[in-house]
């Protein structure tokens, strides 16, 4: 399928590895011109290199004001806006400083607010833009192993929300995809850690995660970082130019319900 992509410029916060990094090359397959973003200069344009002459790299930490302010300068406008950029991480809700939470709400939340609130305007002046929050099943179904991750997943289906109503009558969209467990880089490193603390291969551990940790789950494994790409993919094209303030999911199941 085509996606009409050609000559689009597309902004992927948090795309040197991962989500981030399927999602960009499969929009510069798709015909976009790609900016790659991460904190480190060579990682950054690493990955850049590794899509080819349609990507170029942009290093800023956009997890800070001063970081997206220069993200912004060397890009200040885009068609495509991926805000990507988020950490997670196990914690006991007890033993969560106020400094993680700050942490976490800055990367997950804020990065996305600020990039947003800067190429908005630009979108609905042209009349034409795509903007994707990366959220989680994590925000609708709030794990108790990282309350303040879903925390700010929830936030982000609420940005969803409220900015979609901004558009109305044009031809600017704005939407969030809910993966649920992904084996990107960073879970596979960590489900890998666990399994060997454990005593268990990799595969076991994956099975046990799925039946004691998200039963609820319909695909039983970890999805592929390019099964999440295919949803974002389509949701910034213009074949999805109906779909305005929704949550896609792509969790395999792990909520319940059909909305």
């Amino acid at each position: 399928m085509n996606l009409q992509l050609e000559n689009k410029t597309a902004l992927i916060t948090g795309s040197t590895k991962g989500i981030g990094f399927a999602i960009a090359r499969l929009l510069a397959a798709e015909g976009a011109h790609v900016i790659i973003n991460g904190r480190g200069e060579d990682s950054t344009r690493q990955a850049a290199e590794k899509i080819g002459t349609r990507a170029r790299g942009v290093a800023a930490d956009v997890s800070t004001a001063d970081g997206c302010a220069a993200l912004i300068r060397q890009v200040p406008s885009v068609d495509l806006l991926v805000n990507n950029a988020g950490i997670f991480e196990p914690k006991p809700f007890l033993e969560i400083p106020d400094a993680d939470w700050d942490r976490f709400y800055q990367t997950n939340v804020m990065s996305g607010v600020r990039l947003t609130r800067a190429y908005l305007p630009g979108m609905l002046q042209r009349n034409w833009g795509r903007i994707v929050f990366i959220s989680s099943e994590s925000g609708v179904q709030i794990p108790e192993e990282m309350i303040h991750y879903g925390m700010t997943k929830a936030a982000e289906l609420a940005l969803v929300n409220g900015i979609a109503q901004l558009t109305r009558g044009s031809g600017v969209t704005v939407n969030g995809v809910l993966p649920g467990p992904t084996a990107s880089e960073g879970v596979t490193e960590f489900v890998s850690r666990l399994a060997s603390h454990a005593n268990r291969t990799p595969d076991e551990f994956e099975k046990d995660f799925f039946r004691n940790v998200r039963p609820t789950s319909l695909l039983q494994r970890f999805a592929s970082v390019d099964e999440i790409a295919n949803m974002v993919a389509y949701l910034c094209s213009p074949l999805a130019s109906a779909t305005n303030g929704s949550a896609a999911r792509v969790d395999g199941g792990v909520v319940r319900g059909t909305v």
